[in-house]
């Protein structure tokens, strides 16, 4: 990538050309494979669909009136711990689950699984505490932190929340695997090669198939439990090279996956099929995490800013469903991450970015009626966020 981009970046910044140079655009591995190479997966039976107190850092601006209720899991990427997070207040408490934390997937019974360099660390949501950190069955080391560091990336729960699969990133390998953890043994019962670098794994809507967002492969992988067989889906709509890779991704009501480019288009995936089409986005800005509200009409997608052909600033689409009408609301600062409040209403943005180590010890909260920003700091690179269910 470097030598093909050669010709142009003399007319970078020099923030840019170092994005470009360190960035998660930079680093490239071998081809991805689709074969199973461990024991099989277990098929998920389709369903329908020690705390200890921090001081509480102070907010920047005024608080919106949004819900003294309000609780947020945050991991923070650059410690141990996942916290609970006040929104309104910036207070929260933190709880050791593992080193450098990366996602969260809540599932039933006051569940919660965080995946982290070291394994998957199970938390009792309503007690605050971890029940178990159960290793990967890959040797991943001692643990790491960074953009490139080895262990769980993605992490999703079956909707009968038996199953937790989990994407684990082995550096200098051509694959990377998609482990599956048993939530009553709390074992580690299989695992199946994927992409490289799975950033978010997600399941389908009846529980039957797995989607590892394979962010340096530029593919998503179809993992069909029920057969133990996974697919690899190119999912490259602006060519194989640069920035343009998958990140995160939605499913929509219908089953299809949502993933945006550089706020250039939104592909929609056909999982079944392998085929997708590219919707036309305007935010021009490097996309990252992705979230639907809780009504499944708009997709949140955070933009980080400028990388590879995006050129804008930091930004949040607001994308309608139905009309793909998008609303921009600009942003002063880089984020990687995003989750609504239950009513839809305000959007949470964590400020530790992946891409080069460029983000914030902060979070932003947005009103997205009104399009106010509010910003305040939490400390250890906060990367992941989940809204707490009541």
């Amino acid at each position: 990538m470097l030598r093909k981009n050669l010709s142009f970046l003399t007319i970078l910044t020099p923030l840019t050309l170092l994005l470009l140079l360190i960035g998660c655009g930079s680093r490239t591995d071998a081809a991805v494979g689709s074969n199973i190479t461990a024991t099989s997966a277990p098929v998920p039976t389709p369903s329908v669909p020690s705390t200890t107190p921090v001081v509480s850092p102070k907010p920047t601006n005024t608080t919106p009136p949004d819900a003294s209720e309000t609780t947020l899991m945050v991991t923070h990427s650059k410690s141990d711990y996942l916290s609970f997070l006040n929104p309104a207040s910036g207070s929260f408490e933190k709880l050791i689950v593992g080193q450098s934390p990366f996602a969260i997937a809540e599932g039933p019974n006051h569940r919660a699984y965080v995946s982290t360099a070291e394994g998957i660390a199970v938390v009792d949501t309503q007690l605050r505490r971890r029940v178990a950190l159960v290793p990967y069955q890959a040797d991943v080391g001692k643990p790491q932190f960074g953009e490139y560091r080895p262990g769980g990336m993605g992490i999703a729960v079956s909707p009968d929340g038996r199953y937790v699969y989990v994407g684990v990133y082995l550096p200098g390998r051509s694959k990377s695997q998609l482990e599956i953890m048993d939530t009553e043994n709390l074992s580690m019962t299989g695992s199946i090669s994927v992409g490289i670098r799975p950033f978010d794994v997600v399941t389908s809507l009846d529980g039957r198939e797995v989607y590892s967002i394979d962010h340096d492969s530029y593919s998503v992988t179809a993992i069909d439990l029920a057969n133990n067989k996974a697919r690899t889906l190119e999912v490259a709509p602006y060519g194989r090279g640069g920035f343009e890779k998958p990140h995160y991704a939605a499913v929509r009501s219908d089953g299809r996956l949502l993933l945006p480019y550089q706020g250039r288009g939104l592909v929609v995936l056909d999982p079944v099929s392998g085929k997708y089409e590219t919707k036309p986005l305007t935010g021009n800005t490097h996309q990252e995490g992705v979230a639907l509200t809780p009504d499944g009409k708009q997709l949140l997608i955070v933009g980080i800013g400028s990388a590879g052909s995006a050129t804008g600033k930091p930004n949040l689409t607001v994308l309608d469903i139905a009309t793909l009408a998008e609303k921009i609301i600009p942003l002063a600062r880089m984020h990687q991450m995003v989750a609504t409040s239950a009513d839809g209403r305000y959007a949470y943005l964590t400020g530790g970015v992946t891409y080069a180590d460029t983000g914030w010890n902060g979070m932003t909260v947005v009103d997205l009626e009104s399009g106010a920003v509010r910003d305040f700091e939490i400390p250890d690179y906060p990367l992941d966020v989940q809204l707490l269910s009541r």
